[in-house]
């Protein structure tokens, strides 16, 4: 069995001065897709599930997710971990700990700082007790389609980092650099000096959200300069969009819905396996 903690796949990343990918998923197919590429790389790798995937899309219940992932992931001889991404409600996050999950996202950032600070100290206490590991955001990592990226006021401060680590006691820390959630209007370009500085400023496990549509390039400093977990979501769901119309339109009503999880496995998988290489573990 490969399933480990979080926090445990962060120190092999950063010893390895590299960064896991962490792929937000909803469903039987993705989850299986991310468990299969990380069994032919060889490469460490996070499922993730995004609270309002469940209870307002309608994809799972946290304890129905955590049953399928343990269910797959306990097969795989590379290691694996489950995350809870963005969650503002701290009784849902609270949920999925019972549920099992074995690390989870507070996500405060739109709150003032002494409130994200109390609020996310408070997580992390009930967390510790369930040995459960802790991310939380500070800064704003805003949505690509609103330009929110260029706004520097919205950007992570290293002495604010410094003190928000030290304060909460968490596991990792997500920073707002330059990245953003969804599509990009232009290429991001990440604020990598501030990224230094703040890994300068902390002892945290860095994260960076918004990976979809992040030149390569970037990226690789960005794991050098210590990037530890890096979110994948947008082109991971838009590749499963474009393969699921194609399929239909391929096969018409010749086609079958059984034969469909074959052909999306093997579509993700194969973009997978080619993803996971910007990990250098």
């Amino acid at each position: 069995m490969a399933i480990v903690k979080v926090s445990e796949i962060l120190k092999m990343a950063d010893e390895a001065n590299t960064s896991v990918i962490g792929f937000n998923c909803t469903d039987y197919n993705m989850v299986a897709s991310v468990c299969q590429a990380a069994e032919i790389t060889k490469i460490p790798v996070l499922v993730m599930l995004y609270p309002e995937h469940c209870f307002k899309n309608k994809t799972f219940e946290l304890e129905s997710f955590v049953g399928m992932f343990n269910g797959l992931a306990e097969k795989c001889s590379t290691p694996i971990a489950l995350h809870l991404d963005h969650c503002s409600d701290i009784r849902y996050l609270l949920r999925a700990i019972k549920a099992g999950f074995t690390s989870v996202m507070y996500d405060g950032s739109n709150l003032p700082l002494e409130q994200n600070i109390e609020n996310t100290k408070y997580v992390v206490s009930v967390a510790k007790e369930f040995g459960v590991d802790v991310e939380a955001e500070l800064g704003h990592v805003g949505f690509a389609a609103n330009s929110e990226q260029e706004k520097l006021d919205l950007y992570t401060r290293p002495e604010t980092a410094k003190e928000f680590c030290e304060k909460t006691g968490i596991t990792s820390l997500a920073v707002a650099i330059g990245s953003a959630h969804g599509v990009y209007k232009q290429t991001p370009k990440l604020d990598l000096e501030r990224l230094e500085q703040i890994n300068n400023a902390t002892d945290t496990f860095l994260v960076l959200h918004g990976g979809s549509g992040i030149p390569a390039d970037q990226l690789n400093i960005a794991f050098r300069k210590g990037i530890n977990k890096f979110n994948v979501g947008t082109e991971f769901f838009q590749l499963y969009y474009d393969t699921v119309r194609e399929f239909c339109q391929t096969n018409g009503d010749k086609g079958s819905i059984i034969d469909l999880p074959i052909v999306v496995q093997e579509k993700l998988t194969d973009y997978l396996i080619e993803k996971m290489q910007l990990s250098k573990f």
